[in-house]
């Protein structure tokens, strides 16, 4: 089968377009390199660094595709509230190029890849696939409308879809020099540079983390698998839900660190409890959960040394700077190291929680 995957220097494109290859199949794919690195493109696969939010190269590129894989987006959860037009346009208007080319091109199927974003503040944990989505930002709004308007073209033009919802997936080749994203490679990263894990607010935001080595496999059976059209489905564990600060010790266990997090103010607009139910992945993808928590970051942090720790690199714009803008991404703090502005965010954080109390 000829499948294309945008995305494909991505974490997750990646690791799917090497796992599509090992299974027989010819692969293709595009990237910005926005948030991938090239080194993650397999060899064997045919690659194109360019934007899918190019119409007329997608229909281009796709134009022999049996399917298409869909993970290209720019996945700024947080970020998405000050770069709003970035995120937007990189998660839905690349969706409508992508969308557009499949119908145009007559391919059957794609696969696409929403988030958990989609899911926003709810009553109820862990979040099920038959809650209504109460998206609260930015980018968790854009995915939703991504799912919209599939299930609208699909119809239209008939071609069928599976909606996949990964949630906090994690390993080795995750972008770990990227300021705004990915909490696990973010702590290892500082940590092996002897720099302490910032935490935001009081870190008691609940998370459960996905192996990628655990959700490659039912991601893949949900391409073959006819009762997944038109479904959406969970990708991830639910039987160990952690706090942010549950994490900072266990990355500090494993590195054998004795550096102290740090607390800084929260950002606007976290979902503080986001976690999502499995049922429907084990009865639909035989999902399960193989690989620890401390196994993974073992394997994240064997990988970063290997690879060297980076200097995080600010390579996105905030398009809006306020007062309500983190001061980690307004004063790059992530990677300085200055412990007066460290011990100042600390107090201030304090202060406002203090402020916050007295004046409930």
């Amino acid at each position: 089968m000829k499948i294309f995957v945008t995305g494909i220097a991505g974490f997750l494109g990646g690791h799917i377009a090497e796992k599509l290859i090992e299974d027989g199949h010819e692969v293709s794919g595009c990237d910005n390199l926005i948030g991938g690195y090239l080194e993650n493109v397999p060899d064997d696969a045919n690659f194109y660094q360019t934007d899918a939010i190019y119409l007329n190269q997608m229909v281009k590129m796709t134009k022999d595709a049996d399917l298409v894989v869909h993970t290209a987006c720019t996945a700024y959860e947080g970020l998405s509230v000050f770069s709003p037009y970035f995120v937007g346009n990189n998660t839905y208007q690349i969706s409508l190029s992508v969308f557009s080319a499949i119908a145009k091109n007559n391919i059957p199927k794609v696969i696409n890849f929403s988030s958990m974003a989609r899911y926003g503040t709810q009553e109820k944990t862990p979040f099920t696939e038959d809650q209504i989505p109460k998206p609260q930002d930015p980018y968790g709004i854009a995915k939703v409308a991504v799912e919209n308007t599939l299930d609208v073209l699909s119809e239209v033009h008939n071609f069928e879809y599976v909606n996949l919802v990964p949630h906090n997936i994690i390993g080795p080749r995750q972008k770990y020099d990227d300021p705004y994203r990915n909490v696990v490679s973010i702590m290892i990263n500082r940590v092996l540079n002897d720099k302490p894990p910032i935490i935001y607010g009081d870190g008691e935001q609940q998370r459960s983390f996905s192996d990628i080595d655990d959700v490659v496999n039912p991601m893949m059976n949900s391409i073959f698998n006819e009762k997944c059209i038109k479904e959406t489905i969970n990708v991830g564990p639910d039987e160990h839900v952690i706090t942010i600060n549950e994490l900072a010790e266990k990355v500090l266990k494993v590195l054998n660190s004795n550096l102290e997090p740090v607390h800084v103010d929260p950002r606007p607009q976290e979902v503080l409890i986001a976690h999502c139910s499995a049922d429907k992945a084990r009865k639909l993808l035989d999902y399960e959960t193989s690989i620890t928590l401390d196994e993974s970051i073992e394997k994240i942090a064997n990988w970063i040394i290997s690879m060297g720790p980076k200097k995080f690199r600010y390579h996105l714009d905030l398009e809006i700077v306020n007062e309500k803008t983190p001061d980690t991404w307004k004063t790059k703090l992530i990677w300085f190291d200055f412990l007066t502005d460290l011990t100042s965010l600390e107090l201030r954080y304090e202060q406002n929680n203090r402020h916050n109390f007295f004046t409930k």
